[in-house]
């Protein structure tokens, strides 16, 4: 499966590095949607490259036009890695009406804001899938993009095919902005 990840992006960073498209943040982690770094930390990806960066350029939704000074966190210049999930990892697909129905959870919950009750249901996925290399959902900015986290357990698993640097005329960051009315 072809995941889509935006990071800041160090091309020296060595793998479970900061920078390096595979690093996964624990020691940040917390306050995302699906977060519960005692227990195991977690990439955030999407399906599409759009999706990706979407997800990252959405805090900024209203604040004007889409500037290169979006594109850079902490210093370095966002780039966007394209990774390959193993065929044969599991994600606790949770856009399938009949998984909803197996784990109990309503649409309403998986898509809610509240990040007390989405990292609850994450944790709950969690412990009681442990073969699960994470959790596949829709983006809250549009339904049709797919997002899966990955928990930290899946990192062999994945294969970083490639990466690269973003700017305002990628055509990722253009229709992301676009969607986002950044454009």
């Amino acid at each position: 499966m072809r995941l889509w990840r935006v990071l800041p992006w160090d091309p020296s960073a060595p793998v479970a590095k900061p920078g390096h498209a595979l690093w996964v943040p624990r020691e940040y982690q917390g306050s995302g949607r699906h977060d519960a770094p005692d227990r195991y930390g977690c990439l955030y990806v999407a399906e599409t490259a759009v999706s990706a960066v979407a997800e990252m350029l959405a805090p900024f939704r209203g604040t004007g036009d889409l500037t290169p000074g979006l594109l850079v966190r902490s210093g370095r210049q966002l780039a966007l890695a394209e990774l390959e999930l193993a065929a044969t990892a599991r994600l606790v697909d949770l856009d399938e009406p009949s998984v909803l129905v197996a784990e109990s959870l309503r649409p309403s919950v998986v898509a809610t804001g509240r990040r007390s009750v989405t990292q609850a249901y994450a944790l709950a996925q969690f412990e009681r899938h442990p073969e699960a290399a994470g959790l596949r959902w829709w983006s809250t900015l549009e339904a049709s993009w797919l997002q899966v986290t990955l928990f930290d357990r899946a990192l062999d698993a994945l294969t970083v095919r490639g990466v690269r640097t973003l700017s305002v005329d990628d055509e990722a960051v253009t229709a992301a902005a676009t969607h986002l009315g950044l454009a």
